[in-house]
């Protein structure tokens, strides 16, 4: 077969990626062997491939396929989220082109769209995955809103109600305006902004007197239903148990006392508004105050807007502000530059707000999860640093809000058969309902018309906290082989960014339903930054079309390049150029490749350069092994992916292969041959986890090979003992033979004419590795010699110096006036090293490695001098 002359990764890719799916090579069920298994984190049904996904999902593959070639059975489930505040917003925008309002739907005919929705562009992430070489077994796929899988939520639902763990307050939330769902603390993303604080006067009723207040938020003045001092601020005693009117609305309230109000801040007298202020809510609990709302869902002012009514909260600040000013009771603006709560997914502004939600209470749940990570260690973190946030977040873990007022999501399994606040019952079915609101009420002539179940839905994290046991189907049938055989799983690869809405809740409920962790390691990704340190995004317009890069550079390459530079937890700098660096290691391999391919061999017998070569690599070889295995054992990828590319380019391509290549047009032996294709074989095991496509491809082009015979499913290497001497002895070969290059490139002696060697050997170096460097050097002879040859060029390599005779081919002259230069320039250079070493202050104050640095400079200065004078002693 002919091999191409450049490797081609857009047809390689197609075919092999094929090639693995026909043989079912991605798919495992249970069987005798040892799993692995890693759930996906299942992206978004939204979303599209982005450099942060490339990065998570290649580390996983790279796991993956290690594991597989380990001989474990390796399972990796593959899924999407169905992000419910997402995906509608999706939905809406798609009616609203259609000119349909959302809300002109029933629940049912939504749904509808929303599945139309998902079906039509669900998919899409998941088959760019493939584009990267994924190998998920795709027939595992799941989808957090499917059939079992949504069971499996309202099982879970029900259980923790019936443990009294979940419960229905009317609490101040997390409102999202644009979304128009509450949200929890953790999607609440705090941002430093400056902002207007306006000074407002509120007259004393009955009196000519005013208090003034400072607010940013002058629109919610026309919730206000009291205004407080400090009781021990003695600049407003005369102010106790009188009464304010409240601008524009004319509302009369009460000045009311609270120790929550700081003295220090603003004026000393604080608005209180408690429908739209945490803060104020408690005071109006502590004083029973009147809760008036100005705001609807939308964020438009309601009819206690007055005059305002209607209008967005931001257009309606300005108004409100404009209105004061122009009553004369606007007493002054300043700048105040405060942190906002913005939506994680819509980034508008939170707004506080009273409402009816459903709750979880973590504190107790959360214990075996703390004690599994901090204590016990029996779910590690990589990297360890990342314990101390995950403690901070457990330690301090507040009562989850888990419902949400969207229509695309797990509807909560409550019914509602009356008009009270605790006329429900909570069950996974409405027949089962019905059977329990007879039960509560006495009532026999209820029936399923009679119940209306809870139109809110269960926020996404509360399906995706249950994945690990969920894809097993672990929750509805906890005994069922899948989830015996491949739970807990082994490794989850994420983002620091959802170490508290993804990871930690999942070991929450493992805990509490499998009553283990639900994996053991947790590799934490870094963020995909640009060159400049900014985040990636589409609004920077620094995030690259991450199907772009693959056609341009190659899955392979972009592998390569995410992971050059990737440790664990660290943030990457992406450079486009190290993608670049990965196609030009691919076509390092291939070139390789057609090399020792296109040998011809012969049965004779092998040069004892080649042996050595083949006995120095194959210890190199399992050095790096054993280090590829350490750095895989901390989840040092990139310091893997590095080790192997260096053991390949640097010693491989660059070394050994030069060794062992036969003279031109001459025939290679088959010893040698045989090993170097070992060798090649087993190169490409290792590095198949990183570059999956030419690694197959060179593995099946070697020699005819069956299906069960891929590279996919070959064996790893096995760590072997490895010998440290000969590994120390050709680092001092390699360096004579550079050496001996250097002279014949600086000398302009050609390398095809050969010439003599001599070496004053003080090092002992082990005659037998003559042959290595006298086919690397094209050395004629190689003697050892006892004393200086004159006459000579010089070099030294340790202790060692080596002799070549002089060429007629050198200016003796322009020889001599360079090394007489060079000569000066390393005098002056020592001269200046020792100024420093002589003096004291600098020796006894300067660091110990600073100090040891000078004079390793000394030392190789007198070297360098002595060799430079001997060369043109030789020349004189």
């Amino acid at each position: 077969m002919e091999i191409p002359s450049k490797y081609k990764a857009s047809t390689v890719e197609s075919k092999w990626y094929d090639y693995w799916l026909k043989h079912n090579y991605f798919h495992s069920e249970p069987d005798q062997r040892e799993p692995y298994t890693i759930v996906i984190p299942p992206p978004n049904v939204t979303g599209v491939l982005h450099m942060g996904h490339m990065l998570n999902n290649t580390i996983q593959d790279v796991l993956i396929r290690r594991a597989r070639l380990q001989g474990k059975n390796a399972c990796w489930v593959p899924g999407t989220d169905h992000a419910s505040i997402a995906t509608e917003a999706k939905v809406v925008a798609k009616l609203r082109e259609q000119g349909i309002d959302k809300n002109d739907l029933s629940r049912e005919e939504f749904l509808k769209h929303a599945w139309d929705w998902t079906d039509e562009y669900g998919g899409v992430i998941l088959e760019q995955l493939k584009k990267l070489g994924c190998s998920c077994d795709w027939d595992r796929t799941k989808f957090t809103m499917d059939d079992d899988m949504s069971e499996s939520v309202i099982k879970v639902f029900v259980d923790l109600y019936n443990k009294g763990q979940i419960y229905r307050g009317y609490r101040m939330v997390n409102w999202d305006p644009e979304a128009q769902t509450t949200l929890s603390d953790e999607e609440v993303i705090h941002e430093e902004r400056t902002d207007k604080l306006y000074y407002v006067k509120y007259q004393i009723e009955g009196e000519n007197e005013f208090v003034t207040i400072a607010t940013t938020r002058p629109e919610t003045i026309l919730g206000d239903t009291a205004v407080c001092i400090n009781p021990n601020d003695e600049r407003f005693k005369h102010l106790k148990g009188k009464k304010v009117i409240v601008p524009i609305c004319n509302r009369i309230v009460p000045i009311i006392e609270d120790d929550y109000v700081d003295v220090e801040f603003g004026t000393g007298c604080l608005k209180v508004t408690p429908a739209h202020d945490v803060n104020d809510k408690d005071i109006g609990d502590r004083h029973n105050l009147e809760i008036v709302d100005v705001l609807n869902p939308d964020g438009t002012l309601n009819s206690y807007g007055l005059h305002h009514e209607g209008k967005d909260r931001v257009a309606a600040r300005m108004d409100v502000a404009k209105e004061l000013d122009e009553q004369g009771i606007l007493v002054k603006t300043e700048n105040i530059t405060h942190n906002v709560g913005t939506s994680e997914r819509t980034k508008a502004v939170i707004e506080p707000r009273l409402s009816d939600q459903w709750f979880l209470k973590m504190e107790e749940l959360a214990k075996p999860a703390i004690k599994a990570v901090l204590e016990d260690e029996e779910v590690k973190l990589f990297p360890k640093r990342f314990n101390n946030t995950y403690r901070h977040w457990m330690e301090n873990i507040r009562d989850w809000n888990i419902s949400r007022q969207l229509r695309w999501g797990q509807q909560i399994p409550a019914y509602f058969y009356g008009d009270g606040k605790e006329d429900f019952v909570v069950a996974e079915t409405s027949e089962k309902a019905l059977d329990l609101a007879i039960q509560k009420t006495g009532r026999a002539d209820l029936k399923i018309s009679d119940l209306t179940q809870e139109s809110d839905v269960l926020d996404t994290w509360f399906s995706s906290w249950l994945w690990p046991m969920s894809v097993f189907d672990g929750i509805r049938n906890p005994e069922n082989e899948d989830i015996k055989y491949y739970y807990p799983t082994n490794d989850l690869v994420t983002g620091p960014d959802i170490l508290f809405f993804w990871v930690a809740r999942m070991i929450v409920s493992g805990y509490e339903y499998k009553g283990e962790r639900p994996f053991e390691n947790v590799y934490l990704t870094g963020l995909v930054r640009d060159k400049q340190r900014r985040k990636m995004s589409k609004s920077l317009g620094n995030s690259p079309d991450a199907l772009k890069l693959i056609d341009t550079y190659g899955a392979d390459g972009v592998r390569v390049g995410l992971l050059l530079s990737s440790a664990a937890g660290n943030d990457l700098m992406f450079d486009e150029e190290l993608c670049n660096q990965g196609k030009s290691f691919a076509n390092k391999i291939w070139n390789a490749f057609r090399l020792v391919k296109g040998w011809e061999v012969k049965d004779i017998p092998q040069p004892q350069s080649s042996q050595l070569s083949i006995e120095w690599f194959e210890s190199k070889f399992q050095k790096a092994l054993s280090e590829i295995e350490d750095h895989y054992s901390k989840y040092r990828l990139s310091d893997v992916l590095m080790t192997t590319y260096k053991l390949i380019w640097d010693d491989f391509c660059s070394w050994l292969l030069e060794m062992i290549k036969p003279g031109y047009q001459e025939p290679i032996d088959s010893k040698t041959h045989k090993s170097v294709v070992e060798i090649f074989e087993n190169n490409l095991k290792v590095l198949h986890p990183f570059m999956p496509f030419l690694t197959e491809e060179i593995w099946q082009l070697m020699t005819e090979r069956t299906p069960e015979e891929a590279l996919i499913i070959s064996k790893y290497p096995e760590k072997e003992a490895f010998n440290k001497q000969l590994i120390s002895d050709f680092e001092m070969v390699k360096e004579v033979i550079s050496g001996i290059r250097t002279i014949r490139k600086e000398k302009n002696i050609s390398f095809k004419d050969s010439v003599e060697l001599s070496v004053l050997n003080k090092e002992g170096l082990d005659e037998k590795y003559n042959s290595v460097i006298s086919k690397m050097g094209n050395i004629s002879e190689l003697k050892i010699v006892d004393e200086p040859i004159e006459g000579a060029l010089t070099f030294r390599v340790k202790s060692n110096e080596y002799f070549i005779p002089i060429s007629g081919a050198i200016n003796v002259e322009e020889e001599i006036k360079k090394l007489t230069e060079e000569l000066n320039y390393t005098e002056g250079f020592l001269k200046s090293v020792r100024g420093k070493l002589s003096n004291e202050r600098f020796v006894n104050n300067a660091p110990d490695a600073v100090v040891a640095s000078e004079r390793k400079k000394e030392a190789d200065a007198l070297a360098k001098i002595e060799t430079i004078k001997a060369s043109l002693k030789s020349l004189k």
